[in-house]
C-alpha cells in the first residue's frame, strides 16, 4: 500500500497545512475577543489534523492498508476518470455506477476490484471524497489534512452548541467534544466516522437553534436536512438514536418551560410519550430510506450480525453479550451487558494489541469516573440532575441509546472502537456537567 504515497505528499501537504494555519488564525483572531473559546479553535483543528495523519500512518504502515487507503484509491481512481471520460466520470459520481464499463479502469487504478459499488453505504463516502481528492491533488495526506478540516466544523459547532448552556465550562467542554483520543483518532480522517460525528454535530447544532432557541432560519432547517441525509446515506442506525433522542429533548424543554406545576405534572407524561412516539413514527416512515436498519427488521439484523461478528475467523478481538432472540424482550435482557459494552468496553482487561491499548485507557478512565459520580450523588441524585437540563437529558439519552445499538449488534473490538465515537463527546460532556452541577449544587469541589 506503500506505493500509494510520494515524495508529492511530503512537498505537498506542508504547504497545504500552511494555508490552513492561515486562515484558521485569521478566524481565532477575529472571533477571540467576543467569544473566549476560540483560543481552543487553531489547536482543536491541528490536533484532529495530527489524529486524520495517525490513522493513515497506522493503516499504511501497521495494517498494511484497509479502509481508509481503499476509500482514497477508489476516489483517486475517478478523479482520473474525470481527466479521461467526464460522461462515465458524472455518471459514477453522481449517477448509477454500476452501468459504467469501467471495472478494468479501476482495477488497474487501485490493484483490485472496486468492491465499494456494491455497498451504497461506503460508496456514499466516496462520493463525498472525490472532491477532496481533488482538491488535494491526489495526495493521501493532503486530502487527510482537507478532510479533518471539513468534518472539523461539525465538532466545533457541537463544542458552541453546549457552551450556550455552560459556558463556564470552555476547557471541560473542550476536552470532551474536541480532544476525546478515540474521537481525534477515528473521526478525523479518509473514514466513515469522520463525516459522521461531523453530520452528527452539525444536526445537534441547527437543532438546539431551530428548536429549542427558536431561531427561524433556514439555514438552520438546511442543516438539519442535509446533516441528516449524510447520516442516514453513510450510517442509519445512528438515526435510530439521534432522531428519538432529539424529539425527547424538545419533548422536556417544553416540560421545564411550563412555570405551572399542576400543568407540569399532568403534561409532562403526555409530552413524553408523544415524542417517544413521534421519534419511531418518523424513523417508520423513512422506510426504505434506512434499508437494512427499518424499524420492523432492524432487532432481527441485530441478532444476524451479533452471531456472524462472534465467528472464530475474528482472531479472539470479540466478545460476547450472549445470545439473544429478536423479540423485545429478548433484547431487553441484554441490555445493561450491551449498554456496558458500548460504552466502556474494550477495558484494560480486553487489550490484544496497541491500537486496543489507547482506546482500553480511555475507556477505564471514563468508568471511574461514571463510577465515581454515581457514588458521589447517589443513583437518585445522578438521575435528578439529567432530569434537571434538557440538553444534558439529550446527551446522556442519546449516549446511553447508541451504546446499547452498538453493543448489541456488535462482537468485534476492532469495530466497537469506531462505531462507537459519536456517543463519545455527548458522554463525556455529559459526566463533566454532571460534575459541575453537583458542585454547584453542593457547595464542593470534585477533582478527578
Amino acid at each position: 500500500m506503500q506505493e500509494d504515497l510520494s515524495i508529492f505528499d511530503l512537498l505537498l501537504t506542508p504547504v497545504y497545512l500552511f494555508v490552513i494555519w492561515i486562515i484558521a488564525f485569521h478566524i481565532r483572531q477575529k472571533n477571540i475577543r467576543e467569544r473566549p473559546e476560540y483560543k481552543y479553535f487553531v489547536t482543536g483543528l491541528f490536533v484532529k489534523i495530527l489524529g486524520a495523519f495517525a490513522l493513515g500512518f497506522v493503516y499504511y504502515f501497521y495494517y498494511g492498508g484497509g479502509d481508509t487507503t481503499n476509500y482514497f484509491q477508489t476516489a483517486r481512481a475517478y478523479v482520473n476518470l474525470a481527466f479521461t471520460n467526464q460522461e462515465d466520470f458524472m455518471e459514477g459520481w453522481l449517477g448509477n455506477p454500476h452501468i459504467l464499463n469501467a471495472g478494468e479502469f479501476f482495477s488497474e487504478e487501485t490493484g483490485r476490484p472496486v468492491y465499494y459499488h456494491r455497498d451504497h453505504h461506503s460508496f456514499f463516502v466516496v462520493r463525498l471524497l472525490i472532491p477532496i481528492v481533488f482538491l488535494g491533488s491526489k495526495s493521501y495526506f493532503a486530502s487527510a489534512a482537507l478532510t479533518a478540516v471539513i468534518t472539523y466544523t461539525g465538532v466545533w459547532k457541537l463544542y458552541q452548541t453546549f457552551l450556550q448552556e455552560f459556558p463556564a465550562l470552555k476547557r471541560e467542554l473542550a476536552i470532551a467534544i474536541i480532544f476525546v483520543p478515540s474521537c481525534v483518532f477515528w473521526g478525523s480522517g479518509l473514514m466513515k466516522d469522520s463525516f459522521t460525528l461531523s453530520a452528527v454535530g452539525w444536526f445537534t447544532y441547527s437543532f438546539y437553534y431551530l428548536f429549542i432557541r427558536k431561531h427561524r432560519k433556514i439555514s438552520y432547517i438546511l442543516q438539519i436536512l442535509i446533516s441528516s441525509f449524510i447520516i442516514i446515506s453513510i450510517k442509519p442506525y445512528i438515526f435510530f438514536a439521534l432522531l428519538p433522542g432529539a424529539i425527547l429533548w424538545l419533548s422536556n424543554d417544553i416540560i421545564k418551560k411550563i412555570h405551572n406545576k399542576v400543568i407540569r405534572f399532568v403534561a409532562a407524561p403526555f409530552l413524553l410519550t408523544l415524542g417517544v412516539a413521534g421519534g419511531f413514527f418518523a424513523l417508520s416512515q423513512l422506510g426504505d430510506k434506512l434499508g437494512l436498519y427499518k424499524v420492523d427488521t432492524v432487532l432481527e439484523r441485530a441478532t444476524i450480525v451479533q452471531k456472524d461478528m462472534k465467528a472464530e475467523y475474528y482472531g479472539g478481538k470479540t466478545f460476547d453479550i450472549g445470545d439473544f432472540d429478536a423479540s423485545a424482550t429478548g433484547v431487553a435482557s441484554k441490555a445493561h451487558v450491551a449498554i456496558f459494552a458500548g460504552l466502556f468496553r474494550p477495558g484494560i482487561w480486553d487489550v490484544r494489541n496497541a491500537v486496543m491499548l489507547v482506546s482500553s485507557l480511555e475507556n477505564t478512565y471514563l468508568l471511574l469516573l461514571t463510577i465515581f459520580l454515581m457514588i458521589k450523588l447517589k443513583v437518585f441524585g445522578f438521575l435528578n440532575l439529567i432530569r434537571l437540563n434538557p440538553l444534558l437529558l439529550f446527551s446522556i439519552l442519546f449516549s446511553i441509546f447508541f451504546a446499547f445499538s452498538v453493543g448489541l449488534t456488535v462482537a468485534n473490538f476492532g469495530s466497537l472502537v469506531r462505531l462507537r465515537i459519536p456517543e463519545l463527546p455527548f458522554f463525556v460532556a455529559g459526566i463533566f456537567i454532571l460534575r459541575y452541577l453537583y458542585e454547584q449544587k453542593s457547595g464542593k469541589k470534585v477533582r478527578f
